[in-house]
């Protein structure tokens, strides 16, 4: 079920009507019949793989008592915790990663010629199953390190894991943020609800409008690149960094206002990454769920930057690879993660991480020449290691780059496509213009005159509705 669907729309309304008009005398009912709506939502996907989440969710419910239950014994609380630990990871690599290593493990063998009989598993990987894992394993994490306590209630538990607006593709909610909002009760208010249908609207923009419509022209070049032009090729992964940028962020964006349409706030996932003047801040405004998830339960634990510049460098070499790895079980995503450490590493031996904390011309509209530099270096390094993650393997990444630095860079490319072209740079101004505020139309138009802040509005739904039909899936629900 699709957020950009006529099933979602009718099944949300139907949710809202029910939630706000039936249950809501009742926080339990609340609870309940949220966490029963998000378990159908879940299984239209395959109802096979609900019984999974169902385990993923007792277990960690189950374990995360325990260790409370032994929070003075120090042995017996750190099995409970790698209990948790140990099998949800399990569960992830035996889906995710299995068949990847052993795949390499034959090739390894191989290539020292010795043949060696293998099996693969012939399954789906259950939609979600990264995101809904570190929702578990954030919760015994915290529960171990005393930074919260178990909650009492399978219901709220298990709505906190499989709340539909965040379950298969984030963000990557905590324990801390969402089980409070979760346990008490939620009184409709109005101000709150129209902020969300406008970010739902701005979603839908960015997913439908920009992503969708990049996607056509991606998918052609990155699919036949031995027949373009390097000038093409670099249309196509440019075209490509608009289209995941807008087609996950356009998630989260519905995700987001749709959650607030139900009286629950969501951590924010992107804050305007393409404005970004150096790759450190690149990876604080982009997926930060995810980033800030590994930063706390990988980085920190390993030592953070309290060690020795060879540890900080190991750390953060560390987590860009588990990033890499997180997104799949393929090389390219680990070459991915790679590129991206090789990128911050200077920043890091220079004590350059920290530098841009503010947010970008704060004080003025138009950036100056520094900062318009710095922002377009950043998006062409993002960009270029992009060609990994979109490519399906190193080896066609590498056709890819090679095709790029050919004599033929320099001529026009087959492919121009003016009117998206044209679409980007509207959309990327409008960002700009709302690069304080939380989404980009969270406060546009609030001050103009009503018949016209209503018509950009009609506006925006028009162009969704006109470019709607193609339904495509939403890139990291594969993650």
């Amino acid at each position: 079920m699709l957020f950009n669907t006529l099933n979602f729309a009718l099944f949300f309304s139907l949710v809202f009507i029910l939630y706000w008009f039936v249950f809501y005398k009742s926080l339990k009912w609340q609870n309940l019949f949220l966490l029963l709506s998000s378990l159908f939502f879940y299984s239209c996907w395959d109802l096979r793989f609900t019984f999974l989440l169902a385990f993923s969710i007792g277990l960690d419910f189950y374990t995360g008592k325990k260790i409370f239950d032994n929070i003075n014994n120090s042995r017996l609380k750190k099995r409970w915790l790698w209990l948790s630990v140990i099998l949800n990871l399990s569960l992830l690599g035996l889906f995710k990663y299995y068949n990847f290593f052993i795949d390499n493990f034959s090739e390894l063998f191989s290539g020292l010629g010795l043949k060696i009989n293998t099996w693969t598993l012939q399954i789906i990987l259950p939609v979600g199953i990264s995101f809904y894992t570190f929702h578990g394993l954030s919760y015994v994490i915290d529960i171990y390190k005393e930074k919260i306590k178990p909650v009492n209630s399978i219901i709220d538990y298990a709505l906190f894991v499989s709340f539909f607006p965040l379950l298969v593709a984030g963000p990557i909610e905590r324990a801390q943020h969402l089980l409070p909002q979760i346990q008490k009760k939620r009184s409709f208010d109005y101000n709150n609800a129209v902020c969300g249908l406008r970010q739902i609207l701005w979603g839908l923009v960015k997913k439908v409008v920009i992503a969708d419509n990049c996607a056509e022209y991606v998918n052609l070049i990155f699919d036949n690149p031995s027949d373009y032009s390097g000038s093409t090729l670099v249309i196509g992964a440019i075209l490509f960094s608009f289209q995941i940028y807008g087609d996950f962020s356009g998630y989260t964006d519905i995700a987001i206002g749709t959650a607030r349409l139900l009286g629950i706030e969501l951590l924010q996932n992107f804050s305007y990454p393409y404005f970004s003047r150096d790759i450190a801040e690149f990876w604080r405004r982009w997926h930060i769920s995810l980033s800030s998830w590994f930063r706390d339960y990988v980085y920190i634990p390993l030592g953070g930057s309290r060690g020795s510049k060879w540890e900080q460098v190991r750390n953060v070499f560390i987590v860009f690879m588990l990033i890499g790895f997180w997104h799949g079980a393929n090389w390219t995503f680990i070459i991915y993660g790679f590129i991206n450490f090789l990128y911050i590493l200077p920043l890091l031996l220079l004590r350059q991480n920290r530098k841009n904390i503010e947010i970008v011309s704060a004080s003025g509209f138009v950036a100056n020449s520094k900062v318009f530099f710095d922002i377009i270096l950043t998006f062409g390094l993002v960009t270029f290691a992009r060609i990994f993650f979109r490519s399906n393997t190193v080896g066609d990444a590498l056709f890819y780059i090679s095709k790029i630095f050919s004599n033929t860079l320099f001529t026009f490319p087959e492919i121009f496509p003016k009117t998206i072209i044209a679409v980007l740079f509207l959309f990327m101004c409008i960002e700009w213009s709302g690069r304080k505020n939380y989404f980009a139309i969270e406060k546009l138009g609030l001050t103009w005159a009503k018949p016209i802040r209503i018509g950009f509005y009609y506006v925006l739904t028009i162009l969704v509705l006109y470019y709607s039909g193609k339904d495509l899936q939403f890139i990291y629900f594969q993650f």
